[in-house]
């Protein structure tokens, strides 16, 4: 059983608050199947995008994706390229000392 897009985001959105962070979705997917794009921020300074994305062995793996700089205007044209292919993605903006870290742990639950 596959937990449904819109679970998981809320989870990690109460995950980050309760961590002392702050979370919000920038675009709605859709809500039992969307991809999950996750833009991490370290007090307002861009960190990496990481997808989840469905991968062949049947599980779901979290992967960097998009711009390697920290131009913040790359991150915008990338996530909005992605929303424009994919308007099932869901696209959360987490704000949080070592985000990445957060995911990782929020993905081990699910």
């Amino acid at each position: 059983m596959r937990l449904k897009s819109r679970f998981l985001v809320d989870l990690l959105i109460r995950r980050a608050e309760t961590a002392g962070g702050f979370a919000t979705v920038l675009a709605k997917g859709d809500e039992s199947s969307g991809i999950i794009l996750v833009q991490c921020a370290d007090r307002g300074a861009p960190g990496p995008l990481l997808e989840r994305r469905f991968a062949a062995n049947g599980a779901y793996v979290w992967e960097a994706v998009g711009p390697t700089g920290e131009d913040g205007e790359s991150y915008e044209n990338y996530r909005e390229r992605r929303r424009k292919a994919d308007p099932d993605l869901w696209i959360v903006e987490l704000d949080i000392a070592d985000a990445p870290r957060l995911v990782a742990e929020w993905a081990a639950l699910t």
